[in-house]
């Protein structure tokens, strides 16, 4: 039986893209049984729509707290009975109870090689460190921000010269590989998460050096 993925996402959604566009070219067992978003004019809820893939908005300024909205968030997640909760740009910091709810089947992608640089402006941060390679991590989310076992990273060169701009659209180019790729193990069940780590069954490397 296919695996049922719901992906959230806050706006254009292109790693949602990236993860549909391959999980139908290449015949993954799974499929994307829905979109939800927190903001009713995300660009990644048109594109859905357009492909037939059910979509909804619970949006966060309808709710009086986060765990009000963390619930309504949950409520239309389990309408869909997913294997997988993919966050592709979901911009809201989720509370530990709903973590908790979907432990171990919860995916995220941050612009950075975690454990360095969780939370916002990763690539302005990198280059003002004087960093020489960037990156991107795709890990299981846990209740502690960007710090969840570790299941796949790219790493992206530093460019002299880079701004955070140009380094940002590197990266998603490496994010944009690295995502599809991590969910396909995880429907294909080829991740064994014990011990907060992670390994892949089939030996496949879980990093890449991606020149972007």
């Amino acid at each position: 039986m296919n695996k049922r993925i719901v992906i959230l996402l806050s706006g254009r959604g292109s790693n949602m893209i990236a993860v549909a566009e391959r999980c139908a070219a290449e015949g993954w067992p799974a499929e994307v049984v829905a979109v939800i978003s927190n903001k009713p004019g995300a660009g990644g809820l048109v594109w859905a729509q357009a492909r037939g893939i059910a979509t909804a908005v619970v949006a966060h300024r309808d709710h009086p707290s986060r765990d009000a909205f963390d619930a309504a968030l949950a409520a239309e997640i389990d309408r869909h009975q997913p294997d997988l909760v993919v966050l592709a740009g979901f911009m809201r910091i989720l509370g530990e109870a709903f973590v908790q709810r979907y432990a171990g089947r919860l995916l995220n992608i941050h612009p950075s090689l975690l454990p360095s640089f969780g939370g916002l402006h990763t690539h302005e941060r990198a280059l003002e460190a004087g960093c020489k390679v960037a990156g991107a991590t795709v890990h299981f989310v846990t209740p502690a921000l960007d710090h969840g076992p570790i299941v796949l990273q790219a790493v992206v060169p530093v460019h002299q010269g880079d701004d955070a701009e140009r380094l940002a659209a590197r990266v998603l180019r490496a994010e944009h590989v690295i995502y599809p790729r991590a969910v396909r193990w995880f429907v294909q069940d080829r991740l064994l998460l014990e011990h907060e780590q992670v390994r892949q069954l089939d030996g496949e490397p879980q990093w890449l050096f991606h020149e972007g």
